[in-house]
């Protein structure tokens, strides 16, 4: 099968695999299509989003149409990086034999990551970067393919660890779940409310997955959308000196009046890989603009600080990234 044949049939497989999670999840439509395409982008996800949203179920129904394994890690203040990567032990034959942790799974749900110390959140660090972990100077690899998925509460404060920029970067996307509609949530209490066990049959194979991200990477991607993508995140960068000016003045860009911290390269990385799997879901051969634009709010979310003036406006992350995008 060549390339334009595999990204016809990404189309199909796209289409089938919201259809199998629409046996289990009702509504999130745009939650679900963050993941796929972070999924074949192959990047990591932040899910964002109240208790009771079935963000972990969710996760769980992906990983089974996919064909993935996949493993659920309960941060909580007590847990240990060793309980993450693993540890090495000492067998019936004085030996030392290392036993895997959760984290060697093709899908790894980090369930409210940011109840866990930095020490913690750090043993994820080398994995969601390098594909491998470290322990007692060995390393070992991860199973391909791997994701990181991870949800943070976001009314709950007390007792928890705001994940470092550092940290922040390495996820791809930062996907905010909503509450459903009236008929959505309708629909939740009619179908779970019974005895029900919708069948989740696998569309895709590991090796098709790694496959689809490989003909994904070569899409060819035209300079004025490069172009675009390095403009708008650009935007959101402030210098050193105009950081120390006021915002008030009439001409002050909008990274001027309400960001402390813009988006690194990264973002523009991410931002043009999360267009090509975007255009390649619609059934384009090459992602335009508005590809970039469709994928930009969830790559920027949590890579802007706004600043002092901003929040004492009430100016969400979300509205200023709405006016770099119309300005770019």
């Amino acid at each position: 099968m060549n390339d334009i044949e595999t990204l016809n049939s990404l189309v199909d497989k796209y289409k089938g695999l919201k259809a199998e999670i629409g046996k289990v999840i009702v509504g999130q439509d745009a939650a679900v299509d963050s993941l796929l395409v972070s999924i074949f982008t192959g990047g990591h996800c932040l899910l964002v989003g109240v208790p009771g949203l079935a963000k972990t179920l969710m996760v769980n129904t992906l990983s089974r149409a996919l064909g993935l394994d996949f493993s659920r890690i309960q941060f909580t203040p007590d847990l240990m990086p060793s309980d993450i990567t693993g540890s090495e032990i000492l067998d019936e034959s004085r030996r030392f034999q290392f036993v895997k942790g959760p984290v060697f799974a093709n899908i790894v749900l980090a369930d409210e990551i940011n109840r866990t110390p930095p020490k913690t959140q750090a043993a994820l660090l080398e994995a969601m970067q390098e594909k491998s972990v470290t322990v007692s100077g060995k390393s070992y690899q991860l199973p391909a393919p791997f994701f990181v998925l991870a949800t943070q509460n976001p009314i709950e404060q007390e007792g928890t660890y705001p994940l470092p920029e550092a940290q922040l970067d390495r996820f791809m996307l930062n996907i905010r779940m909503d509450y459903p509609s009236f008929n959505e949530e309708l629909d939740i209490v009619k179908t779970t409310t019974i005895d029900t066990h919708p069948d989740v049959h696998v569309v895709l194979t590991a090796d098709e997955i790694l496959h689809h991200q490989q003909v994904i990477r070569k899409m060819p991607v035209p300079d004025n959308v490069c172009e675009y993508a390095v403009r708008l995140v650009g935007s959101t960068r402030v210098d050193t000196l105009s950081r120390s000016k006021p915002a008030d003045n009439g001409n002050a860009t909008i990274a001027q009046r309400y960001i402390s911290w813009g988006a690194g390269p990264r973002a523009s990385q991410y931002l043009v890989m999360g267009a090509k799997t975007h255009a390649a879901f619609q059934g384009k051969y090459s992602p335009d603009i508005e590809d970039v634009r469709a994928v930009a709010t969830e790559v920027l979310r949590h890579r802007i600080v706004r600043n002092y003036y901003a929040e004492a406006e009430g100016i969400t992350t979300d509205a200023i990234i709405a006016q770099l995008i119309e300005q770019a």
